[in-house]
């Protein structure tokens, strides 16, 4: 038993998950299994940066979807004037129809015009009640509710107040909880929240499929919630790591010049282009094979996830416990 919802419908979904996008950790197999087993898989448009990367892939991945019954994907575009690609990659995503977007870290507004003009969905990140009343008076179709404890850009409130209030105040439109879910049972958990799906990171980092060096996956293994910390320095905004010896060096709050120049009006989008470019290269040489630096984006769900499994079988435990869970409640 699976509690439909909007997004299940909208996005024509088997169960209430989207495989999270993640930098540099996203991948073709990883998108093309999640639709394979009736999810909906999303990654960042930044992972595929090489001229015509993401125009290949894309056509690619309509190709797989228009095979199967239930399944689809979606592509995270940061929104931010930062982001010297958001505009090419934008076109492409709209010349290839892409099915569904999730923005972040800016207005999305452009995003929802061209998406809507061909009747795409969009779902934009949001952490608290004022970024998605702007979202939605622009039009979105849901939002991603990113609490406490999610990996990358988390919120800084616990999802079982972020979900009921963003229902409270937006009760018709779909909520999607971020954060800390790597089970069935916290599936169900946000839905009797009010929530419509759920998004999910961390958990597909440590599947076979994911391309991250060993190192990396050994470390969401050992680490326990506490582990989990928040540090500005690779983005300019707050970004949840694991606590390791790299991670302190690097440091977690801006200095007094960094935090100047990034609100300063002139100075600010090529201050935060470059603390972006310069964390986006240093991921790199954490996360990709043979680098074996120790810089790791994860959420605190870290203290539940144990191993390494394919997607199929991670997305195949998801619905067991899901069901599991959902008897517990009602016998």
């Amino acid at each position: 038993m699976i509690l439909k919802s909007q997004v299940v419908f909208d996005l024509n979904i088997s169960m209430p998950i989207i495989m999270a996008p993640m930098f540099l950790v996203s991948n073709e197999t990883m998108i093309t299994e999640a639709m394979n087993n009736g999810i909906a898989g999303c990654f960042p448009s930044l992972n595929y940066r090489n001229e015509g990367q993401l125009d290949a892939l894309l056509k690619r991945l309509n190709a797989v979807k228009s095979s199967l019954k239930q399944g689809t994907y979606g592509v995270n575009l940061i929104v931010q004037r930062s982001n010297p690609l958001y505009q090419k990659h934008l076109e492409i995503c709209v010349q290839n129809k892409v099915p569904f977007y999730i923005t972040s870290l800016g207005n999305p507004k452009e995003v929802i015009e061209a998406a809507h003009a061909y009747g795409a969905k969009v779902y934009c990140d949001v952490t608290n009640i004022t970024h998605a009343a702007k979202c939605n008076d622009y039009g979105c179709d849901g939002f991603i509710a990113v609490g406490q404890g999610a990996g990358g850009h988390a919120g800084p409130n616990p999802l079982h107040i972020l979900v009921p209030s963003l229902k409270k105040h937006f009760p018709n439109k779909p909520v999607i909880a971020a954060g800390g879910i790597a089970n069935g049972s916290a599936i169900l958990a946000m839905q009797v929240l009010g929530a419509d799906a759920v998004s999910i990171g961390t958990r597909f980092i440590n599947s076979s499929e994911s391309q991250v060096n060993d190192a990396y996956k050994s470390a969401i293994v050992s680490a326990q919630m506490d582990d989990i910390v928040l540090t500005e320095k690779l983005s300019g905004t707050p970004c949840t790591i694991i606590n390791t010896p790299a991670a302190q060096k690097m440091g977690y709050t801006q200095n007094w010049l960094e935090k100047w120049l990034s609100q300063n009006k002139r100075t600010k989008k090529w201050v935060k282009m470059f603390i972006q470019i310069r964390g986006m290269k240093r991921l790199e040489k954490s996360v990709l094979p043979n680098h074996y630096q120790t810089l790791w984006c994860a959420g605190k769900s870290v203290e539940l996830i144990n191993d390494v499994l394919p997607c199929s079988q991670i997305i195949e435990n998801l619905r067991k416990e899901y069901e599991r869970a959902y008897q517990l409640l009602t016998t």
